[in-house]
């Protein structure tokens, strides 16, 4: 039987607990840092060599469905109500709401060193040192809203302007692609800067602090933003109906994306999995 996704401001007060001492529990099992490490290893840009599956390519969203599903199996093995709620950043666009509530996920940074000091995750709690990063930091850092040089999260309309668009992605499959609801979503756009960062993108720049980068999972939030990208995907399949994953075929001899792209019938590294049985998980969960 399906299970559901919640939206993270309806959760009760249990669920918050049941979810927040799960994802501590798997801390405490040295299981969470191993996601960070996959997603550090899978975070490979247009600018390097072979095979992209995690960003800036078609797979961006199987990828991460694979991925969210790997966490809340984690999760579940520990309390087998606990699923990923979805942080809404369309409706819930306030550093004061959810899901930053002391019960949840703790609120932005000190202004120092933006250093988070409240909620589970703060590092003076003992249960969530940064071990696997890009840098020295121990302690969970966050600068909502970018204080210093503000950056409003995405809008409805914004979000409107991916899903509107009928087809999955286009050649080059790649972060320079100004179609596609695959990259629209994914937000890379052309220009440098705030304006370059769009709806997936822009939500990791305005959370900043851990979430900037491929160390980004060590940011618990990751996970609720993922599963709010997860739901655009059913949303866009439904209001497109027949639309599938592009490509269809991997790229010919010749093509700069040959062996670097993932077509909808190959494996999705690191999984025995393909895009294709991604696309429906009607029977494993659904959103709320």
């Amino acid at each position: 039987m399906a299970y559901t996704r919640k939206d993270v401001s309806t959760l009760t007060r249990t669920e918050k607990r049941r979810f927040v001492n799960a994802l501590l529990e798997i801390k405490r099992r040295g299981e969470y840092d191993e996601f960070v490490r996959t997603h550090i290893e899978y975070y490979v840009s247009d600018g390097e060599n072979g095979l992209r599956t995690a960003h800036m390519a078609p797979s961006f969203l199987p990828w991460h469905r694979r991925f969210l599903l790997d966490l809340e199996e984690a999760l579940r093995r520990v309390d087998p109500s606990v699923t990923v709620p979805y942080w809404d950043w369309t409706k819930d666009r306030s550093a004061k709401s959810a899901p930053w509530t002391a019960d949840l996920l703790g609120g932005t940074g000190r202004r120092s060193d933006h250093r988070v000091t409240t909620g589970p995750f703060a590092h003076a709690g003992g249960n969530w040192t940064i071990k696997v990063n890009v840098t020295d930091t121990e302690y969970l850092t966050r600068d909502l809203g970018r204080a210093a040089d503000p950056l409003g999260l995405p809008t409805k309309s914004d979000l409107e302007w991916a899903l509107d668009d009928p087809k999955y992605d286009t050649s080059p499959y790649d972060s320079t692609v100004r179609k596609g609801f695959r990259n629209k979503l994914e937000g890379w756009g052309a220009g440098r800067g705030s304006v370059s960062w769009r709806n997936h993108n822009r939500v990791h720049r305005w959370v900043g602090g851990a979430m900037v980068g491929g160390a980004s999972v060590n940011d618990p939030v990751f996970w609720l933003h993922h599963a709010f990208i997860d739901l655009q995907w059913s949303r866009w399949q439904a209001r497109h109906r027949g639309a599938r994953y592009l490509p269809a075929e991997p790229p010919g001899r010749g093509s700069a994306q040959r062996g670097r792209i993932v077509a909808r019938h190959e494996k999705l590294p690191p999984w025995d999995v393909t895009p294709d049985e991604l696309e429906d998980v009607g029977r494993i969960y659904r959103y709320a």
